[in-house]
């Protein structure tokens, strides 16, 4: 069954071309309704307000990520949608964080960074930090006011930030900075940014990378056990990080060590609450925990656009021929609801035989942080349903107008 076309959209079937002003009210509250019409029309589509095509199929989104064709890394300076290759002599900060970033490189640079890096990231490294994120979240959670609480700047933002920042070694106090300085950089990927928020993000991005390397000194004089120590000591074949790949690398693991899960526990605390009943019988045992972790991850996404760049001319899909250095974007929040990979796509159902999803990207730059996202996410969420079985929302929530970044503006709740 086709579903019906939202008003706020025109799709052109012959040429597969859409209109969607990604900053429609109706669209950033709910993608889901046009995500189900456009899979009924097609799951390929040339999206005119980005200026490329775009994919929300699920097996397309999960090629297209593990197709080597395509990448992060502009090739050639090649101008580009988001300004890639025009003049951004105002941008040298940002630009110098993104040059050595693992997420906008290829191998054989990203082989060696992510090798760097990865170790301590790896499921049993990350495993042993369970008890602390359990201790955070109660702690947290002491501290709500008796009645009500917003629980994203009460809980779901100061759990990953204080965890990532007591694994680099950075004070915890600088929290809120880190926050901002973070937010301001990744306004840069938000469709329709303007002069004043490149200006704003190469500020961030100077003040952190200065912030950071004060504290590479540091630890160089004295390491520790932080996560900065280890990736100064950190060597693969006789290779070292450089100091900027360091910056990098640690601005990084910041920002996407909690700018992600934030949006996530958000979306996931409204989803599970949605459904009604006691929300415990969800987390009854540590695999019900992890499913569940995994149907919220599928359900309703942090994150919903990646893009790529075509590294020679490929067929992306039927009658699709992309250039060298043409952008495509994947819809990872409309792959996750494609009802040709999914039983019941808009059902929310931990039990699901068909759980996957791909809500951390595939193929070589699938997120590096996931086993600690997935272990914040089970701890925090099954810690906040077993002290407090009885939330309910205060409000209807709303989400933020950043179409890429699916998140709440705020999360009221009654105690």
């Amino acid at each position: 069954m086709t579903e019906l076309k939202p008003p706020y959209l025109a799709f052109d079937p012959a040429t597969r071309r859409l209109r969607l002003d990604p900053h429609e009210p109706a669209f950033f509250q709910n993608p889901y309704e046009a995500y189900a019409f456009l899979h009924g029309a097609s799951n390929a589509f040339f999206w005119e307000e980005f200026g490329f095509w775009c994919f929300g199929g699920f097996d397309d989104v999960n090629r297209l990520l593990r197709d080597r064709r395509f990448g992060r890394q502009n090739p050639a300076g090649i101008p580009d949608s988001r300004g890639i290759g025009q003049d951004r002599t105002h941008l040298s900060a940002f630009d110098g964080i993104e040059a050595n970033s693992m997420l906008e490189l290829e191998p054989p640079v990203h082989t060696r960074l992510r090798m760097l890096v990865n170790r301590a990231f790896v499921s049993r490294q990350v495993e042993r930090l369970r008890p602390r994120v359990e201790a955070l979240a109660n702690e947290l959670i002491d501290r709500f006011e008796p009645g009500g609480v917003d629980l994203l700047p009460a809980f779901a933002a100061p759990l990953p930030i204080t965890i990532i920042a007591e694994m680099l070694g950075v004070p915890v106090d600088m929290g809120p900075q880190l926050l901002d300085w973070s937010h301001r950089m990744v306004a840069m990927y938000m469709h329709g940014r303007t002069r004043e928020t490149e200006d704003t993000a190469n500020r961030a991005a100077r003040d952190f990378s200065d912030f950071l390397r004060g504290y590479v000194a540091e630890r160089r004089k004295r390491p520790g056990e932080d996560l900065l120590s280890l990736l100064i000591a950190a060597q693969e074949d006789g290779q070292k990080l450089s100091e900027n790949e360091l910056v990098s690398s640690a601005i990084l693991l910041l920002n996407a060590g909690h700018e992600a899960t934030v949006h996530q526990t958000g979306n996931a605390v409204r989803s599970i609450l949605a459904q009604g009943g006691d929300p415990r019988r969800f987390f009854a045992s540590p695999e019900a925990t992890a499913a569940t972790v995994e149907e919220c991850l599928r359900f309703d996404a942090p994150l919903h656009m990646f893009t790529r760049y075509a590294y020679q001319e490929v067929e992306a899909g039927p009658g699709i021929i992309v250039q060298p250095g043409e952008t495509i974007g994947l819809l990872l929040g409309m792959a996750n609801r494609d009802p040709t990979a999914f039983a019941e796509p808009l059902a929310f159902r931990p039990d699901r035989a068909d759980q996957k999803n791909v809500s951390f990207g595939a193929g070589i730059h699938f997120c590096i942080g996931a086993p600690l996202a997935r272990l914040e996410l089970q701890v925090s969420l099954k810690t906040l349903f077993e002290r407090l079985p009885r939330l309910q929302m205060a409000e209807q929530p709303r989400f933020r107008d950043t179409y890429h970044f699916h998140g709440l503006e705020t999360l009221a709740v009654r105690i």
